[in-house]
């Protein structure tokens, strides 16, 4: 009896293990090569790299959701939503899609939050100024005194019940192009997870979102480069190793405008209808949404290298950020001190953040 019970016991224990291993998935099968797509879209090259093995066709749904976005978002595309909130501005509220409606909020909460440093409504400056486009030009101070009156994101209205906005002045311009890519390329990771993937880049022109692990190895982070604000895209001061996070910068390299020897770029100071002018050339966030990391990218450019510094280690969410002056100096925060790698032929230097006034 007893070595039937034995007996019985070990075969249970066997059909237990056997059980197990049927339930446990398998690793993924990482490409050293990925499938790769790169398209022209929101104004720049959108590339996406899909490193799992058999998951070539989730680049399709992925460029889908891009361009489904970046049509309903521009400002500069007639049919776009916002193109028709801006155009019914002081005359009635308008009805968005689900995507629209939060966005517009979580940009609402952003220009309030960062006292406009950040300012959803700066749509009266940055048309006027055309800074990127072909017609960009420097307007006369009378103009943008003018473009100043109209910018207040408080005379945005908004009906969750009908999910409707109202831009309650005449003039009055939305202007999503500092957080809209943040917004798309989390939508873009979503799709590509819905798809199964588990390895991937999602690169929007300045908002790079590293997905899992690199295939060099189980757990490897990816090795990722920080742009050079002084040159063009591609060329980088360092960088840094990561997993499941996403890179968002912003610099004065991106879309500028040169009158009478002076250098105008594409960050405008809500207070001033001009571009910031401070120390900072460029400044790259690292967090875990890329939405965040624009809204914080705009932020923290208008704060200066010191407050900037200050304001993204007062966060406890493992936010970072790495900033690069005009005076060819490297500052990062704290929490990527052991991580940033400067790149020895790049010709910047780490600044001593003592010096800083």
């Amino acid at each position: 009896m007893k070595k039937q019970i034995g007996l019985v016991g070990i075969l249970l224990m066997m059909a237990l293990m056997v059980l197990g291993a049927c339930g446990q998935k398998e690793a993924p099968k990482l490409l050293e090569e990925p499938y790769y797509q790169e398209k022209f879209l929101l104004g720049t090259y959108t590339r996406i790299r899909v490193y799992d093995e058999g998951k070539e066709e989730a680049l399709k749904p992925a460029f889908a959701r891009i361009k489904e976005l970046g049509d309903k978002i521009t400002i500069n595309q007639k049919g776009s939503e916002i193109d028709e909130l801006n155009a019914q501005a002081g005359i009635k509220p308008v009805k968005v899609s689900k995507d629209i409606y939060y966005l517009l909020k979580e940009a609402y909460e952003y220009t309030e939050e960062t006292d406009e440093a950040f300012n959803m409504a700066i749509g009266a400056i940055t048309q006027l100024w055309r800074i990127g486009f072909d017609d960009a030009r420097k307007p006369s101070q009378a103009e943008i005194d003018e473009a100043l009156k109209h910018i207040d994101y408080r005379k945005i209205e908004f009906n969750d019940k009908d999910q409707t906005v109202f831009l309650k002045e005449k003039g009055m311009i939305v202007d999503l192009g500092a957080i809209a890519k943040g917004y798309i390329t989390d939508e873009v990771v979503k799709v590509l997870k819905k798809e199964g993937v588990t390895s991937a880049i999602v690169d929007l022109g300045g908002n790079v979102y590293v997905l899992g692990h690199s295939p060099r190895g189980e757990k490897t982070p990816w090795n990722i480069g920080i742009q050079d604000p002084n040159k063009s895209r591609g060329s980088i001061v360092g960088s840094i190793k990561e997993t499941n996070k996403t890179v968002v910068t912003s610099g004065i390299y991106e879309r500028y405008l040169e009158v009478d020897g002076k250098t105008y770029h594409h960050i405008f100071n809500s207070k001033t209808g001009y571009p910031y002018d401070n120390d900072i050339a460029g400044v790259s966030i690292i967090t875990n949404k890329s939405i965040d990391g624009d809204g914080l990218s705009t932020s923290v450019f208008a704060m200066g290298v010191k407050e900037g510094l200050e304001y993204i280690e007062d966060m406890d969410d493992g936010t970072n950020a790495i900033f690069i002056t005009k005076e060819d100096k490297v500052y990062v925060t704290k929490g990527i001190q052991n991580n940033f790698e400067l790149d020895k032929n790049s010709g910047y230097t780490m600044g001593n953040r003592d010096e800083l006034k």
